[in-house]
């Protein structure tokens, strides 16, 4: 059950900045593995929450993740299977527009049936956790309280919260986003660029069935990407040059609508929004590392990737996993989770990963946002070897699904 302070006799296993998807999972895995936890999260308990118009493509992987922390079964009806991927070349070409589309048939066979991954709402996905969270005594969940500041010695890390307070902890694992306080404070510095894109991200009611498909086409300007959602819904990212978006945003509706469907209903039909509506910008952000004395980044924290395949909080998952592994595998020698030979096997784990993740989203970025005579025929041709050869589109689908031999143990 939630307490108001914590106990000052106490040092945590784990301590975790951040109460997001990221660190909220991590708290309800590692408190299952007999860690104690203590979850300090900024959300103010007495305040209702933002509307959040988000929906996440959670990966067979990372769902098979979710369902080890027990909450797959509270998102019951509020999701929707995701059958496939498709990518479209919008740019001009000769011979019409080449594309691939890969789906549960590259995929081998799940023992539970699970698609390829599966469409979550961002709010239920959180209202899922949090319920979760709650029920477990194992976690001293501190709400609406900030990290301001932590020190390190060989020991453990002591970090001092808004009211003053002071949590003990061997292991810090900073789950506290883009801006995250926690790296500050270890002094690790990032890297990264900004796109001058932003994303316009609405709901949308569609005019024809999307049977399951993430589609995504990608014009000069940007791509512009519809993911499945129940009752012949969809979630809508748009990409534009910076400033766009945001006008698009400012408009009525109904503008919106008529400016939609006269740019992208040959691809997706018609649509019509559905509830809020908004635009935010796109960068690209990588911390130098992804550990510093007594810590661990993860998540957003450690890398904020291009959103195109919908791969970010997925990362964050496979983060979630992999210290979680590490975690057990060094209780397991008698060794401290905290300590710098287990912060070591976690970065080497998940920083190449992470990295690779985020060039290939940068360059495909690159590659396909423009509408160059000397590009154009190479990825036309990339796009179709993919589609053709059947090895390869088997590959990508596992690596799209997070349906590997190498990722953690709780996500294979």
């Amino acid at each position: 059950m939630t307490q108001t302070h914590p106990r000052s006799d106490q040092t945590y296993d784990l301590a975790i900045i951040g109460a997001g998807p990221v660190g909220t999972t991590l708290a309800i895995l590692a408190a299952q593995r007999g860690f104690s936890v203590a979850l300090v999260d900024a959300r103010d308990p007495d305040v209702a929450p933002r509307p959040d118009t988000r929906t996440f493509a959670i990966v067979r992987g990372s769902w098979r993740l979710l369902g080890a922390a027990g909450v797959t079964d509270a998102l019951c009806g509020s999701t929707e299977p995701l059958n496939g991927l498709e990518a479209v070349d919008g740019g001009t070409h000769w011979f019409g527009a080449p594309g691939v589309l890969f789906g549960n048939e590259d995929l081998p066979d799940d023992p539970d049936g699970q698609p390829l991954g599966q469409m979550v709402p961002a709010a239920a996905l959180q209202a899922a956790l949090d319920g979760t969270c709650a029920d477990m005594d194992q976690i001293h969940w501190i709400r609406g309280k900030l990290f301001r500041d932590m020190e390190t010695d060989n020991s453990g890390a002591i970090l001092t919260l808004s009211d003053e307070t002071q949590i003990s902890a061997r292991l810090v694992a900073a789950c506290d986003g883009m801006k995250s306080a926690v790296r500050e404070s270890v002094g690790i510095m990032t890297e990264g660029h900004d796109y001058n894109q932003s994303v316009f991200a609405a709901n949308v009611k569609l005019g024809r069935p999307h049977e399951g498909i993430a589609r995504q086409l990608f014009t000069p300007e940007g791509p512009f990407a519809t993911l499945p959602m129940p009752d012949n819904r969809a979630n809508l990212a748009w990409y534009m040059k910076r400033g766009a978006a945001e006008t698009i945003a400012a408009l009525p509706v109904e503008d919106i609508n008529a400016e939609l469907n006269a740019r992208f209903a040959d691809f997706a039909g018609p649509m019509e929004i559905d509830g809020p509506y908004s635009a935010y910008p796109l960068v690209m952000q990588l911390a130098t590392r992804m550990v510093g004395p007594r810590t661990a980044l993860v998540g957003d924290a450690a890398h904020r990737i291009n959103p195109l395949a919908g791969q970010g909080l997925n990362l964050g998952f496979k983060d979630v996993g992999a210290l979680i592994d590490v975690m057990c595998d060094a209780r397991d020698v008698g060794l401290d989770p905290g300590s710098d030979v287990s912060l070591e096997r976690y970065e080497k784990w998940r920083r190449f990963d992470a990295t690779a993740a985020a060039m290939f989203m940068d360059g495909i970025d690159k590659a396909f946002t423009n509408d160059s005579a000397v590009l154009k025929p190479l990825r036309g041709l990339a796009l179709s070897l993919a589609q053709k050869i059947t090895p390869l589109r088997q590959a990508l689908a596992r690596q799209a699904s997070a349906d590997q031999a190498h990722l953690p143990s709780l996500m294979r």
